[in-house]
């Protein structure tokens, strides 16, 4: 697995989250249930990882929609 993006946006990722439903890339969104431990504040980023097989094409559909910014380095 390959991480992708890092944010505390949750509708960015949601955002990902339909882009790679939608295009059969499979995806784990990593510290997605931190906000117990951190006591809801939001600071901790959640990560969203794609297969490392996927991973160019996972960056090419971010980039597509216009979110190459939110991209970490490959």
């Amino acid at each position: 697995m390959e991480e992708i993006v890092r944010t505390n946006d949750i509708v960015l990722i949601s955002v990902i989250e339909a882009l790679f439903t939608e295009a059969q890339v499979n995806y784990f969104v990593a510290d997605r249930h931190m906000s117990a431990v951190e006591g809801s504040l939001g600071f901790l980023p959640r990560r969203i990882l794609v297969d490392s097989q996927q991973s160019a094409r996972a960056r090419r559909l971010l980039s597509e929609a216009g979110l190459a910014a939110e991209m970490r380095d490959a």
